[in-house]
């Protein structure tokens, strides 16, 4: 995209420290193992927090994508063995959101289910998974998604109030009970809501997007210009009515179905240039804008084994050829988990960037996402972090073409099989060939996910 500026691919200089620089060493794939496709995905709406979702349950938003899922797809209830569902911050009272979701939409009582957690990456963890149970034989159908509610996140007690509340049980008196509130504190009282900041690290993400974007030279403007970017092609697809075919329709806060993102605020670079720094301030990049908002929102997807789809004359998308999962430095890398994905999965599979037909690249900021290109595409980078030559350019003309996580929304666990999604119906639009699903997460992880088109879709 010509807006975007020369220097993205040589301004890597300034890298990481030597202290955190790791090698890309993945095995080969084996040959032999079952061939893996794309049945086909539903979602919800994927809506800002606090709006049209939030009276509802992780577990409610769930269990209506598994119920579209089921309504448009050939595949029964009784034709699916395991059910996989990613999220991150957990409802206590669902904790096996995978089983109670399952339930809750109608499927069959003998379905193996469990929820997986990898932060932004949960649901293409959870593909992951059932991609090896079925390449392994355990199965030949497997449901695979994840879902998020931000409007309703579970906030405790203090630890010092959690501890007297369970010994309140013991205490046989009243006056043993007032004894237990002893030693409190006036901040004991005070409600603690899911931390927003890295555990290994105390820093919030913002923070290190914005020292990332730093690192590699990305501008505000430019920023800015991919964010617009992001919204104009999120409404330009919309319009199209390019996902009808996915998003199931759900009840809103007036009792009106919502069937639409409602985050989508079609911009100019000019209007975003307004905007103040977000975390790092007065002098930081990255903004309101260029940030993936809080969402709420479920997908789920199913996965079969090539030879059982066509054994039952079922129409699948794509094949889910290979994926890479990649760990790097929290500290100084927590959001460049794409580029060691990247390098791992194409060198697994003997490709180079340029065959990539279609990328799905999950935008948690603007500058992340600049960073890891600039990262991909500098010798310098890619010999003393990954230990072979530089990648190559990504080109943001085949990038997140009907919009991405901060237009669309992200809600964590359910993201990862919308990208999946909108891969496999890109490559049918667009008559391509291979397309490439890649994403960060907290922790300083990543990854990423090959896709080929089916040649009967």
């Amino acid at each position: 995209m010509k807006a975007f500026s020369p220097h993205l691919l040589r301004s890597a200089s300034r890298l990481v420290p030597a202290a955190s620089r790791s090698m890309v060493s993945p095995k080969p794939v084996d040959p032999n193992l079952k061939k893996v496709v794309f049945v086909d995905a539903a979602r919800t709406p994927f809506c800002v927090a606090g709006t049209e979702f939030e009276d509802h349950m992780a577990h409610d938003l769930l269990r209506e994508a598994i119920k579209g899922l089921m309504k448009k797809s050939e595949v029964q209830g009784e034709d699916i063995e395991w059910c996989l569902m990613g999220t991150v911050i957990q409802e206590v009272g669902t904790s096996n959101i995978a089983r109670e979701a399952c339930m809750g939409a109608g499927l069959p009582l003998n379905i193996n289910a469990h929820t997986e957690t990898q932060a932004c990456i949960s649901s293409n963890a959870c593909t992951a998974t059932g991609m090896g149970l079925i390449q392994t034989g355990h199965a030949d159908c497997v449901m695979a998604g994840g879902v998020e509610v931000m409007s309703d996140l579970p906030i405790r007690f203090s630890r010092p109030i959690r501890k007297r509340l369970l010994k309140m049980g013991k205490a046989k008196t009243i006056q043993a009970k007032l004894g237990l509130l002893s030693g409190l504190t006036a901040g004991d009282f005070a409600p603690q809501a899911p931390g927003v900041a890295e555990f290994s690290t105390g820093e919030i993400m913002g923070f290190s997007a914005d020292k990332l974007a730093a690192t590699f030279g990305i501008s505000r403007k430019d920023q800015d210009a991919f964010a617009a970017r992001s919204h104009q092609c999120a409404q330009k697809a919309t319009e199209m009515g390019l996902f009808k075919n996915e998003i199931v329709p759900v009840k809103g806060v007036k009792g009106k179905y919502i069937d639409y993102d409602n985050g989508i605020r079609p911009t100019t670079v000019e209007k975003l240039g307004t905007l103040k720094p977000a975390f790092v301030k007065p002098h930081g990049t990255i903004t309101a804008a260029s940030s993936s908002f809080l969402t709420d929102g479920a997908s789920a997807s199913i996965i079969m084994s090539e030879e059982k789809a066509k054994a039952m004359g079922i129409q699948y998308r794509s094949y889910l050829k290979d994926f890479a999962f990649a760990s790097c430095d929290p500290k100084t890398q927590l959001l460049l988990g794409p580029t060691f994905s990247t390098a791992a999965l194409l060198k697994r599979n003997n490709l180079k960037l340029s065959d990539i037909d279609i990328i799905e690249f999950h935008e948690a900021f603007a500058g992340q996402v600049l960073a890891n290109i600039a990262a991909m595409g500098s010798e310098k980078f890619c010999q003393e972090n990954l230990k072979m030559p530089a990648l190559g350019e990504m080109k943001i003309d085949i990038m997140n073409t009907r919009g991405g996580s901060l237009s669309l929304g992200h809600p964590f666990g359910a993201t990862g099989t919308r990208l999946i999604k909108c891969a496999s119906e890109r490559l049918k639009y667009e008559d391509k060939k291979l397309a490439l699903v890649t994403a960060c997460a907290a922790g300083g992880q990543g990854v990423a996910m090959l896709i080929e088109r089916s040649p009967t879709y």
